[in-house]
């Protein structure tokens, strides 16, 4: 993975190439390089798309709901296995 600091100095060397050029880009021509250069950048780093997450998060809330529904289900039998005493 990539330091932030080098991260961010990549990031910089290549975004003043972009803009040092000797005749300004198109725009369109400026986007495309410039995503290009994100992509690349982001790539370095350890990231997961967008649909993974998403999917963890399911499995994450699934697994929260189950933990719960046990938790509830031991608290049940330990009252049945050791009624209060007044």
């Amino acid at each position: 993975m990539l330091p932030p600091k080098a991260l961010l100095d990549t990031l910089a060397t290549h975004a003043s190439r972009l803009f040092s050029g000797d005749s300004p880009l198109p725009r369109a021509e400026f986007e495309a390089q410039f995503k290009v250069l994100l992509q690349s950048a982001f790539s370095k780093l350890d990231l997961v798309s967008r649909d993974e997450f998403d999917s963890q998060m399911v499995v994450l809330a699934r697994t929260r709901a189950r933990l719960e529904a046990l938790e509830a289900k031991v608290a049940e039998l330990e009252a049945k296995l050791n009624p209060p005493t007044e």
